[in-house]
C-alpha cells in the first residue's frame, strides 16, 4: 500500500523539479536591459552680477556661473577651487574643470552633428584649459556660437554638440539652446543676455555610451 502513495509523490516532485529548473534557465537567459539616459534641460541660468559702466550698461560679471552636471545643480562660488562644478559660464566663454580652471580632471571636444545621434563619446583626445586657450573654442564659429558684428547678437549654432569630460572623469554631452534670458527667437539687443539655456545628457556609470 505504502508504494502506491509513493508513486504519485515522486512523480510531483520530479514535475515540480523540472519546473524549477527551467524557470532558472529562463531568468539565466534574460538579458539585462540598460535604462535609457535622461536628457535634462537648464533654462536661464543667469550670470553672475556685474557693476554697470559708465555708458550705464551692465559690465562683464567678476565671477563664473559654476554648475555641477553630475547633480544638475548651480555651484556656489566659493566652491570653485573643488571639484564640485563641471562646467562654468560667463560672457561666451565656458569653461570646464581641468588644465588651467579647476583641479579636476575636466575636458572637452566640440562635435559637429545632432545631439540625438551622438550615442557615444568619440576616442579623439579631449582638450583641457589653458593660459592662452579653452577646452571649448571661443570666438565667433570656433565652438558653440556665432557672432553677428551687425546686429550684435550671439547665437548657438545648429549641430555643435560640447562632449564634455566632468570634473570626475566621467562623461556628458551639452547643446547651448540660448543665450538670452527667457531664451526669444527673436533677441534683440536689449534682451538680458548670458542667459544660457542648454539641454545636456550625463553618464554616470564612467562608460562612453551616451544614450
Amino acid at each position: 500500500m505504502k508504494h502506491l502513495f509513493l508513486r504519485p509523490a515522486l512523480a510531483f516532485l520530479a514535475a515540480s523539479s523540472l519546473s524549477l529548473t527551467a524557470c532558472n534557465d529562463d531568468n539565466d537567459n534574460e538579458e539585462t536591459v540598460t535604462p535609457a539616459l535622461e536628457t535634462k534641460t537648464v533654462s536661464s541660468l543667469a550670470p553672475q552680477p556685474a557693476a554697470t559702466t559708465s555708458t550705464g550698461q551692465p559690465g562683464t560679471a567678476k565671477h563664473y556661473t559654476f554648475y555641477s552636471l553630475a547633480d544638475n545643480k548651480e555651484v556656489p562660488y566659493t566652491d570653485s577651487a573643488s571639484t564640485k562644478w563641471d562646467v562654468a559660464f560667463r560672457s561666451t566663454t565656458i569653461l570646464t574643470n581641468g588644465g588651467t580652471s579647476g583641479p579636476g580632471q575636466g575636458g572637452a571636444q566640440v562635435y559637429s552633428g545632432l545631439f540625438n545621434e551622438l550615442k557615444t563619446v568619440p576616442e579623439t583626445d579631449f582638450a583641457k584649459d589653458a593660459a592662452t586657450t579653452k577646452a571649448v573654442p571661443t570666438g565667433s564659429g570656433n565652438g558653440w556660437y556665432n557672432y553677428d558684428q551687425t546686429t550684435h547678437l550671439v547665437t548657438p549654432i545648429a549641430g555643435r554638440v560640447l562632449v564634455i569630460r566632468t570634473a570626475t572623469g566621467k562623461y556628458a554631452k551639452m547643446e547651448v539652446t540660448s543665450y538670452y534670458k527667457e531664451s526669444p527667437t527673436a533677441p534683440t539687443l536689449s534682451t538680458p543676455s548670458g542667459y544660457y539655456s542648454f539641454r545636456y545628457m550625463y553618464q554616470a556609470d564612467g562608460s562612453r555610451n551616451l544614450q
